[in-house]
């Protein structure tokens, strides 16, 4: 058999074993009983609500997929009407292949941790390793999906078409699906999340998940449309463009196929590694669920360094210099992890003294928050830096343009454990989830003290995925800017104009898409987090007018109406969302026809830069926030009731729509705008103004 073809049917088998593993593992976890009635009619209501939402969210983008489809198919990756046209139906066909995979995974994912989440609640009345295991596995579905889904649908679009550029389409339909689905759920789970914590536990002073808010259930679905739908589309994206990146650059190589050979074997390598990480991951005897998860992804990260040498030891034409750059990559990735640790776990110093200068206040607890969430993003930002630098070192001897492929592959090896990352980022909502349901169910003070240790790691472990998705997501958009430059080289050599040898800060067209480029995250954000405060405003006056309407309801007597506030988180989110997708991606138009592909250039570097930074410093500053809430509530500084405690919830309540909402989206957005940037530079170049 020709080598390239194996490695396609091993990338094949890698997938099926994944999805077959995700089966297993499903089976498991329905398979645990859920007796509790409370518990059954709470977990039957997120279920409803987070079906509702996101069949609601995907008719909603219909009307834009749509559209963006018929665009593709007359525009890219030439015009209809200069030549052939089945290049054009190729490229429609990957766009909608990857818009449907990536929501399809996302739905699965959503529908395993609504089953998960009552289980685990159960499961705490045992023992936390119980509990653990069904979180975990629960969560750990969603990420063999969203990686055996990504690998199949990269291998089946190669295989397909033989034509890397292809992936380019593939990769925009995941991305743009992956925009709309982060911002949508990130909006929809923060809207009730501050709407909540502001009348129950600021005005009202009762519990985090008393059944007698009305947002309590909003809240619970918002975890899983935000957190595990919205996450699973955004690591999809991530994996996607990573892979199609790499392949492009790739094809351009002298050896093309051995480098073509290298990015589907080291990928479905850290799907076996996952696979092998998911399944020794458990809570020893000293009973730490951090530590757990913590050490799986240790664990998959040294399975998948010891494959893929096995691999470039034994397959000619793998090099050892790439297989240095993807395993820097990956080493990057995981310090960026324990270093967004040391910043927002609450065994740690810095969330302990936020929650210190809470005591004096709000505006303390605010002013220590960012001042330290601006702070932990020096070693991401440097982090990602020097990977792509020392990448970019390494790769270089071995010829033209291996350089920006070692960059690419940095980025696949980053990625490479995406699938222990994902487990690990859904057990978050999961266990959160069922830290509400125990509380609902009243399964006792015991029960939510083991709750809370669970949602307590899943807080910490969340900090750290996103962290290491925003950092993947920068070494990525490295590499599409790498592509970006080479298509439009091969666009502009076309028309006979003068090729880009790279962006100068000093070209005017540069500089001007450079600072437009480094705007755009900046905006984008304020236009989510805006989204979810005119949200969270329609949901605080909902929740009065039924405290103030509804007989019983202060007293526990009589019960909300839940389904309103699950209406208004939806159909806010779904206003806004809209609006937020089209600007990012309306700016890239605008820049591209104003100053052609040298302007687009510009806007991808400043965008990049600008997001990265943005993105680090409010994932962090929330989820410290978070965890000097969850430090407090646990009785110190005051604990619960104290003016510190009233503080924190405040600093969280701001922390909420950085780390769930914007922060988590930008890292999409920059994915995005550099996809259209590659795909539609042949227009760019041929109708700017400049």
């Amino acid at each position: 058999m020709n080598p390239l073809n194996a490695i396609y049917a091993l990338s094949f088998l890698t997938a099926a074993a994944a999805f077959l593993f995700a089966l297993y593992l499903y089976l498991w976890v329905k398979r645990q009983k859920v007796e509790n009635s409370r518990i059954q009619e709470v977990s039957a209501l997120i279920a409803e609500g987070a079906r509702a939402f996101m069949d609601k969210e995907y008719r909603t983008l219909v009307y834009f997929a749509l559209p963006a489809a018929a665009l593709v198919f007359l525009l890219l990756p030439s015009p209809i009407w200069t030549g052939s046209i089945v290049p054009n139906i190729q490229m429609a066909v990957a766009y909608a292949a990857g818009t449907v995979l990536s929501a399809v995974a996302g739905r699965i994912g959503i529908m395993v941790a609504a089953l998960s989440n009552g289980r685990a609640a159960e499961r705490a009345q045992n023992s936390l390793s119980a509990s653990f295991l069904v979180g975990f596995r629960g969560g750990a579905v969603m990420g063999l999906l969203v990686v055996g889904t990504s690998l199949f649908g990269i291998t089946a679009v190669l295989l397909a078409f033989r034509d890397t550029s292809i992936l380019l389409g593939f990769s925009f339909g995941a991305s743009s699906l992956a925009l709309f689905a982060k911002a949508g759920g990130g909006i929809f789970t923060k809207t009730a999340d501050v709407a909540a914590d502001l009348t129950g536990k600021v005005e009202l002073g009762i519990a985090e998940d008393d059944p007698r808010n009305p947002a309590v259930i909003a809240d619970n679905v918002g975890d899983n449309v935000g957190d595990v739908a919205g996450m699973g589309a955004d690591l999809f994206d991530s994996n996607v463009a990573a892979g199609a990146s790499a392949l492009v650059i790739a094809a351009s190589l002298a050896g093309s196929e051995a480098a073509i050979m290298m990015v589907l074997c080291y990928s479905f390598l850290g799907l076996i590694a996952s696979m092998i990480g998911i399944a020794c991951a458990k809570v020893g005897k000293d009973g730490n669920p951090t530590r757990a998860l913590n050490s799986s992804t240790y664990v998959t990260t040294a399975i998948y360094l010891v494959l893929t040498a096995l691999a470039t030891f034994l397959i000619d034409g793998f090099e050892w210099r790439i297989w240095t750059a993807a395993a820097t990559g990956l080493l990057v990735g995981v310090i960026i992890g324990i270093t967004t640790d040391y910043f927002t776990d609450d065994t740690k110093p810095i969330v302990k003294r936020v929650a210190k200068a809470s005591k004096t206040g709000p505006a303390f607890t605010i002013l220590s928050g960012i001042s330290y969430g601006f702070l932990s993003s020096l070693p991401a930002m440097v982090g990602i830096a020097l990977s792509a630098l020392i990448a970019y070192k390494i790769s270089a001897p071995l010829g033209d343009g291996y350089a920006l492929f070692g960059i690419a592959m940095s980025a696949v090896g980053m990625l490479s454990i995406v699938g222990m990352i994902i487990s690990n980022d859904a057990y978050g909502p999961i266990v959160d989830n069922a830290r509400g349901l125990a509380e609902m169910g009243g399964l006792g003070e015991e029960t939510l003290r083991v709750a809370d240790e669970l949602d307590s790691a899943g807080n910490t472990v969340k900090a750290v995925t996103k962290g290491f998705s925003i950092s993947a997501a920068g070494l990525t958009v490295i590499s599409l800017l790498g592509a970006f430059m080479s298509e439009a080289n091969a666009v502009l050599e076309g028309l006979g104009k003068a090729l880009i040898t790279g962006f100068d800060i000093m070209d005017p067209s540069v500089f001007f898409g450079m600072l437009t480029g480094a705007s755009v995250p900046a905006i984008f954000s304020a236009m989510l987090i805006l989204g979810v405060d005119r949200n969270a405003e329609k949901m605080v006056g909902e929740i009065h007018r039924q405290f103030d309407t509804i007989p019983g309801l202060k007293e526990g007597t009589a019960l909300p109406d839940y389904r309103r506030c699950i209406e208004i988180a939806t159909g806010g989110a779904l206003r806004e969302l809209v609006k937020a997708g089209l600007f990012a991606i309306g700016a890239t138009f605008v820049v591209g026809f104003i100053g052609g592909p040298a302007s687009v250039g510009g806007f991808i570097a400043g965008n990049i830069i600008s997001g990265l930074l943005i993105a680090i410093f409010m994932s962090n500053a929330g989820g410290l926030w978070d965890n000097s809430k969850k430090y407090v509530e646990a009785g110190n500084e005051g604990g619960k009731g104290s003016e510190a405690h009233k503080a924190a919830v405040i600093g969280d309540t701001v922390g909420d729509p950085f780390k769930d909402t914007a922060g988590p989206s930008i890292n999409t957005q920059i994915t995005v705008v550099s996809l259209v940037a590659s795909l539609f530079v042949p227009i760019f170049a041929a109708f700017s103004i400049f």
